[in-house]
């Protein structure tokens, strides 16, 4: 029997070029300089309208498709890049693991979408006797093309280029190129990479014209001498002769221009050559460099290398292109760049535009890129596949280390030995092909410091042969592969998902230090929904241990797909909304950035918790702080440093000092000149903030852009806040009736219900101020974290922590101390457990109360609480706050590093983070007094009782109606503002794929007591400064 060749996994391309990489050539020197490929006469895109048909298997197209003269009129018009699915043929389907086919390779279903694409373009005079090369940068999964009829090649690997030398069936003039793509092929088995499974072309389609002799393949080493001061450039290059005749006197030169576009050597680096026909020849030039600018991504500094190939007649071509000078090497168990043993502050990126799929732009690579930046981001892996060549070449001049990653993943053959293609001798040309093209592509990019072996795919002997044909390659970088769990030939010790306390007690002294090799986690945090908590943790361990060096967050972005429902509401789709199973629903949702690449919480953290420059007290009575540089090699000199003091979050003393001359990786003391306030006002706090702003305009951010910043409590004795005292005499009055107890004081009045044991009514002045509560409430809508397998949710559930009832035993006043004390029983159906809670509310003559709960959980079996506080119900017009504590972003006990104490007002729907899955979100924390409002501004404020922190979330739903949803615009919307006034709230972490929330953000469910005291106030009562005293 034939074997397809889409069905033959030791055939990876037919009258496919070998790797190499590709740079356009140009007649004009000045034109080459810049490298700009739309300058050189002999390139040309093919990108654009395409006629296509969709077929539903190889087996259905037309014979005759591929002939020129086939009719395609009536096909329809598709964008060349793009993938199908995105443009309405079939649907995108999204697994994380699993094959969405029958797993038997290297076979496939007969049941094979195929898209057929057709189109012509014209061929220049001015082309004729050069050798006409078809590129492909990306092609999912399997692919023919023909020109003009004729069987041009084939080729898998869908993101690795693929080149066809047309010269022999191309013609000046008119051509037509014809496309057939397979959804399903052999390779697909090797391209398991937790995305959306989608299909076409979906990267550059170019034509270029070589000279018949050609520089063809560039491989420029611009590296440092040993003492990391001067450059050493060795450059290895492949002249190709394609004519059937010796070609003999060629010159090879070499000229190096800086970034001021100086001419660096005196004269030309020159070599002559001969080539024999039909053959190619290798030439070597070697120069030093003195007093070199080394590329890092702290100073991405380019230089751009111009190659001209010359024969006695003049000169042939140009090409040129960029490099930066820099070092990557393994000593005394660390990954050194330019001799620093560097930190990643990484994440990984998947290609992703949430209305064009992996068909990304250079708009959408630049928005990733400059949100990196300004996000204190210095690195990336590109899970799990290289990325196109704009990407590196923006990650060059940008300044981002990048971790290059085959385009190999086989996840759903699981590791087991002998179980996995990686692990099958009759695999490895089709494994190894993948990393040599992806080398020899990209190998001339300063930002990629490691090549990766691919994820998850187990770790075989085709690693071992990958590895080897690198190293061999390409000596100037490191490898890095995960599965290879105890460094056997990988360079780096890497796992993915530890936690810290696992990294310190067993990766580092059963790994790291008997290989001598450092640690990497390329997979950490995990930015699934509501989180990533706990990076702080991470970080810490990072700096206390040298082995560590850094880490890339799962992951960059959501890979929502942008959709309408039946009604025109407008949502971002994960797996499962387009009727794909089997799937793995949102896990696809688990960015830092959502998908339409704003920032998410979780990147706001992300980029305090890595800045590189941090601030600690030393004595603030004598204004001294230390300051960290955590930058690897740049002193602080190119940020501004400004300075302020706030009382109650309102400044009341700035100023800046001059910029730090602090060397890289290194801290000193600093002075800031405030003066400690002498007359503090009673129950005041005092904040020392500290800003680093870009005292420059930079490529990716403008000057005054913030990169970092600390704020510190000044040892300030204050006073103790005075009671506030009533505008009258008025005393509490109160009075009942079988059903309600009626408490009256100061114009403020209430019902107060003896049923539910909760306050029925309260109104100011015959305003209302409350619609149903405070009462008890330990359960939130769960989050993504909690929902995984190391989360809590199952527990909650089995617990029925979301199906509580609150039985009221007695409910008792006393006029003579104006309190009233309501005994409840809280405990789910099914189960004995229960909390035996007892409320104590006191009135007083002003109008206010204070309210403290206690309570005892009775019984066995109880998980730790989600939250532990009060649930009120608020009029819908007061749906405005305000609140000094941590703001202005929503934070957790966890996820807290960025948001500093101040005083913030914001209306409730702006309080609200709308996570692709609705989950949990919204909560301030640390608060220490806040108000809620009406568009009058009557309304209350309340405070924690004996100095407590509380934390509160306001929504127009519930909780439970925000855990009934599966999107936003699905969650159902309630008559009132549901107020939520916590203690204590669980911690976020990041267990949808990684450890188990640590003990420290838990809240354990044993005794407990809190309180709080509210006070109701007038239209235009409240302003900044009342704020502090009406309670």
């Amino acid at each position: 029997m034939n074997m397809n060749d889409w069905e033959n996994q030791k055939l990876v391309g037919i009258n496919k070029m070998d790797g190499h990489t590709v740079y356009p050539p140009f007649d004009d020197k000045d034109d080459a300089i810049t490298g700009e490929r739309s300058a050189s006469p002999y390139f040309k895109l093919l990108n654009g309208a395409w006629k296509f048909e969709y077929f539903t298997g190889p087996d259905t197209l037309p014979e005759d498709f591929f002939e020129e003269d086939f009719d395609c009129s009536e096909w329809d018009d598709i964008v060349v890049p793009s993938n199908w699915q995105m443009k309405g043929y079939g649907n995108p389907h999204y697994t994380n693991i699993n094959y969405p086919i029958p797993v038997n390779p290297p076979f496939v279903p007969s049941e094979n979408p195929t898209g057929c694409y057709i189109r012509e373009f014209e061929i220049d005079e001015s082309w004729q006797d050069r050798r006409i090369m078809l590129k492909f940068d990306g092609v999912d999964s399997f692919m023919y093309v023909w020109i003009n009829g004729q069987l041009a090649g084939m080729s898998k690997g869908s993101r690795n280029p693929a080149e066809f030398d047309i010269t022999d069936i191309a013609q000046v003039g008119l051509n037509r190129i014809t496309v057939q793509v397979l959804q399903w092929s052999d390779g697909t088995y090797l391209e398991d990479q937790d995305m959306w499974w989608l299909s076409g072309i979906f990267r550059d389609v170019s034509v270029m014209a070589l000279p018949e002799v050609d520089l063809f393949d560039i491989f420029a080493k611009p590296l440092l001498d040993k003492k990391y001061k001067n450059g050493i450039l060795e450059l290895e290059i492949e002249v190709r002769n394609w004519m059937e005749k010796d070609v003999r006197d060629l010159v090879v030169e070499a000229e190096l221009f800086d970034k001021c576009g100086r001419s660096v050597f005196k004269k030309p680096l020159s070599a002559k050559t001969s080539v024999k026909e039909a053959k190619s020849a290798k030439v070597r030039l070697e120069a030093e460099v003195r007093d070199v600018m080394k590329w890092s991504a702290e100073t991405p500094d380019l230089y751009t290398l111009l190659l001209t190939l010359k024969n006695s007649y003049g000169v042939i071509e140009y090409k040129s292109l960029r490099i930066g000078f820099r070092t990557m090497e393994l000593k005394n168990g660390n990954f050194l760049v330019n001799g620093v043993p560097v930190m990643l502050r990484g994440v990984n990126r998947h290609e992703f535009q949430t209305d064009l799929g992996r068909a990304v732009t250079y708009d959408s690579i630049m928005e990733d890129i400059l949100q990196m930046k300004r996000h204190n981001i210095n690195a990336i892996r590109t899970c799990h596949y290289p990325d196109s060549e704009m990407f590196y070449e923006i990650c060059d001049r940008y300044g981002l280390y990048v971790m290059c990653e085959a385009d190999l993943e086989s996840h759903g053959f699981g590791y087991e030995e002998g179980k996995n293609p990686s692990m099958w001798p009759e695999w490895e040309r089709a494994c190894v092909d993948r990393m040599q093209r992806m080398v020899e592509a990209f190998k001339n990019h300063a930002s990629i410091i490691f090549w990766s072996l691919g994820n998850e795919a187990g770790y075989g002997i085709n690693h071992k042969k990958m590895y080897a044909w690198t190293k061999k390659r390409d000596n100037t970088r490191l490898v890095h592969y995960e599965r290879d769990q105890m460094a056997e030939t990988a360079d780096v010790v890497s796992t993915m998902y530890s936690a810290p306390e696992f990294i310190v007690d067993t990766i580092i002294p059963e790994r790291c230090k008997p290989s001598k090799k450092p640690y990497l986690l390329c997979e950490y945090a995990h930015a699934m929904g509501n989180g990533p908590g706990g990076l702080e943790d991470y970080w810490q361990t990072f700096y206390a241990h040298k082995e560590i060096q850094g880490g890339f967050v799962w992951e960059w972005c959501d890979h929502g797909i942008r959709t309408q429902d039946e009604d025109g509401c407008e949502y971002f789709a994960y797996g499962g909304d387009f009727g794909d199973t089997p799937n793995d629903g949102n896990f696809i949702a688990d960015g830092l950035v959502f998908p339409d690449k704003s920032a998410s919480p979780g990147l706001v953290e992300l980029k305090k918790v890595i800045a590189p420059v941090r601030v600690t007290a030393k004595n603030l009575k004598k204004g001294i702080v230390n300051v960290a540089n955590h930058y690897d090699f740049i002193t602080l000199e190119h940020l501004n440093v400004v300075w302020s003091v706030s009382e109650n979050g309102t400044v009341i003393q700035s100023g800046t000092i001059a910029p730090l001359k602090i060397k890289a990786r290194s801290n000193e003391d600093v002075v800031i000149p405030f003066v400690m306030p002498e007359n503090p006002k009673p129950g005041a706090e005092y904040f020392l903030n500290i800003s680093f702003l870009l005292g420059m305009d930079t490529l990716w951010a403008r000057c005054g852009h913030e990169i970092a910043w600390g704020q510190l409590a000044l040892p300030v004795k204050a006073a103790a806040k005075k009671p506030s005292v009533s505008r009258s005499r008025a005393v509490v009055e109160m009075d009942e009736d079988e059903n309600f107890l009626y408490i009256a004081a100061d114009e403020t009045f209430f019902e107060f219900d003896r049923h539910s044991g909760t306050i029925a009514n309260w109104m100011i002045d015959g305003l209302p101020l409350l619609e149903a509560g405070p009462k008890l409430n330990i359960f939130r809508a769960t989050t993504d974290n909690d929902r995984s397998g190391a989360g809590m949710a199952a527990k909650w559930k089995a617990a029925y922590y979301h199906q509580l009832t609150h039985s009221v035993r007695d409910v008792a006043f006393d006029p003579a101390t104006a309190t009233v004390r309501v005994i409840t029983r809280v405990a789910p159906p099914v189960l004995q457990w229960g909390i035996e809670c007892e409320y104590v509310y006191r009135f007083l003559p002003d109008g206010s109360y204070t309210l403290e709960l206690s309570g005892k959980p009775v019984g066995e079996g109880m998980p730790p609480f989600p939250r532990l506080g009060f649930q009120l119900a608020l009029p819908e017009a007061m749906d405005n706050v305000q609140w000094f504590g941590l703001g202005p972003g929503e934070s957790y006990v966890d996820t807290r590093e960025a948001q500093r104490v101040g005083l913030y007002k914001a209306g409730v729907d702006s309080l609200s983070t709308e996570y692709t899955y609705p989950q949990e979100n919204g909560n301030r924390s640390e608060v220490r007094r806040a108000a809620f409002y009406d568009l009058h501004m009557a309304g209350f404020a309340v405070t924690g009782l004996d100095g407590m922190l509380f934390n509160f979330s306001a929504h127009r739903f519930t909780p439970e109606a925000i855990e009934a949803a599966k999107h936003p615009h699905e969650i159902e919307e309630g008559e009132n503002i549901c107020l939520n006034l916590d203690w204590k709230q669980q911690g976020i972490g990041s267990s949808s794929c990684g450890p188990y929330l640590p003990e420290k953000y838990q809240i354990p469910a044993e005794p407990f007591r809190f309180g709080m005291k509210f006070r109701g106030f007038r239209p235009n009562e409240l302003n900044d400064i009342s704020f502090f005293k009406m309670i």
